[in-house]
Parts: C-alpha cells; sequence; structure tokens
C-alpha cells in the first residue's frame, strides 16, 4: 500500500476492529514509522501524540492488537486495521475504547469457539463431542431444535422462543463447520440473492 502520511502532517488515523466481530476497539495513530513495524511485525504500533514516540499495544499490559489485515480508505489516508486482541484494549480495562463487548456480532465469535473446540479436539465439550458423531447426528439436532422452536413459536413465552431460536442457532453453526462453511458463506448468497433483485 502506498499511503500517504503528507496530508495529516506525517500521521494517519487507523481504527482498529476485532476480526472476528467487527467491533470497533479503538482508534490511533500511525506515523509511517509505526506502519513499517505494523506491518513487518504483526503486531499494532502506534505514534503516542502525547509522548512523541512509537508504541505497540499491550507493551506494558501484554494485551497485543494481532494484524490480520489491513485495509487503506480510498484515499491512502487512513487505515483499517481488523485485529485479535489479547485482552481487554480500553486502558480502563473494557473490551473496546468505545464500550464493553457488544452482543452484535457474537455469531462469529461463537463461529471461532465452535472451531476452536473442535480443532482441540476438547473431550470435555458438547460441540467436539456432538462433531465427532457425524453429520447425521449434528443435522437431526438442528431438525429436532428447528421443531422445538415452530412449537414455542406457537405458544405465550417469549423466553421460551428466544431460547430455542439460540439453540437452533448454535446447532446450525456447528453443521455449517461439519460442511467447512462458514457464516460469511451464506451472507455473500443472501447478499447475491438481494442484489439480483
Amino acid at each position: 500500500m502506498n499511503i500517504d502520511f503528507n496530508k495529516g502532517d506525517g500521521l494517519i488515523p487507523a481504527v482498529i476492529q476485532d476480526s472476528t466481530t467487527m467491533q470497533v476497539l479503538m482508534v490511533g495513530y500511525m506515523n509511517e514509522e509505526a506502519y513499517n513495524k505494523t506491518v513487518s511485525e504483526g503486531r499494532v504500533t502506534f505514534f503516542s501524540r502525547s509522548r512523541q514516540r512509537l508504541w505497540t499495544k499491550g507493551e506494558s499490559s501484554g494485551n497485543f492488537l494481532t494484524v490480520v489485515e489491513m485495509v487503506s480508505d480510498c484515499d491512502l489516508d487512513a487505515l483499517l486495521v481488523r485485529v485479535v486482541p489479547a485482552g481487554p484494549v480500553c486502558h480502563l480495562g473494557t473490551y473496546s475504547c468505545f464500550g464493553d463487548r457488544e452482543a452484535q456480532g457474537f455469531l462469529y465469535r461463537l463461529e471461532k469457539i465452535i472451531s476452536d473446540r473442535i480443532t482441540e479436539d476438547a473431550s470435555d465439550s458438547y460441540t467436539n463431542r456432538l462433531y465427532r458423531k457425524g453429520i447425521n447426528k449434528i443435522a437431526q439436532k438442528v431438525g429436532e431444535e428447528a421443531v422445538e422452536l415452530i412449537i414455542e413459536a406457537k405458544d405465550d413465552s417469549l423466553d421460551l422462543f428466544k431460547n430455542e431460536a439460540a439453540d437452533l442457532l448454535y446447532h446450525l453453526l456447528v453443521l455449517l463447520r461439519a460442511r467447512s462453511v462458514c457464516i460469511t458463506d451464506i451472507e455473500e448468497v443472501l447478499a447475491a440473492r438481494h442484489n439480483s433483485k
């Protein structure tokens, strides 16, 4: 990338985003040296305007930001940096400088948790045990949860309905993982359908 550091007197804003949930975690500034260090080391480094020096996020707390992807804006004078955070990002101890963790985007985090439980072959994990039973058992569970959701949709308890919907989504994520499909694949299908109209 040919980033233009001249527009902002040698600094560009860098928006830091959780690569799994897409929640914005913080905004910092990079000069060319901080940008190059971030690219070469794979950990986010900023230029501290108050201290007038480079600082790698997490150098004192251990809560590093591991870079997954860096994308510039159309004018090449700002960055979107997608990361895997090692812990709370804000110096106040919260997940994000814009507040704590949001529920929106949690399905992506759950998708990763499911994948991790399967990859790690965690014997004490319901997810892993279900996955090891094979596609037929997983599909059967999705069917059972769908029927239970339909039953609760006809009853009066909104809490039971929401819980059954959560059960269905969870088991569907396990089924998607078993078929090597992820949520973004399904989003692409839905977006293509929408855009074709």
